[in-house]
């Protein structure tokens, strides 16, 4: 079981121990999206949803998982966050219309914060379902991925803009 990083000697689950690892400046980015039909693209756009203002409510909620993500994903460290940014833009395609999620979060610790980003971004998404949802429950999420990351002992990721 040495391997493995989040198993203890007895094979069973362990937060890592970080208490060693330096203190550096690390950041995420992650996308997500949800894509919608016209009638909820135009309400979402004119602020004429019932349930208020859904870009306004999922980047609050985006940011709030960030904040809790060690909340519900087990061997997450609770991190004291920098910054959370949560921003959309509409891509309109003929009849398609998606919504483009990126959250961005920062920190500075000793471990990384791609989960909170990818948290962050699904929270988001799942509160313009949510949102929504009244008018068509036939919406899809994602793909939701990790863009880039930096700091940290493993160094920089950045996806190539291929397999976005």
């Amino acid at each position: 079981m040495s391997d493995f990083t989040h198993f203890n000697e007895q094979g069973r689950a362990r937060m890592v121990d970080i208490s060693s690892k330096q203190d550096t400046e690390r950041t995420a980015i992650a996308r997500s999206s949800v894509r919608v039909n016209e009638e909820i693209y135009e309400k979402v756009s004119k602020q004429e949803i019932a349930k208020g203002d859904v870009l306004a409510v999922a980047q609050v909620a985006g940011i709030m998982a960030a904040k809790k993500t060690s909340d519900w994903i087990p061997m997450c460290h609770p991190l004291q966050l920098k910054g959370v940014n949560i921003s959309f833009e509409w891509e309109i395609d003929s009849a398609l219309y998606e919504l483009h999620i990126e959250a961005s979060v920062k920190t500075k610790g000793s471990t990384g914060v791609e989960m909170e980003a990818l948290t962050a971004a699904s929270a988001t998404a799942l509160t313009v379902y949510d949102m929504c949802k009244a008018i068509d429950k036939g919406m899809i999420i994602g793909p939701t991925y990790l863009v880039e990351k930096t700091g940290g002992k493993s160094g920089d990721f950045k996806r190539s803009p291929e397999e976005e």
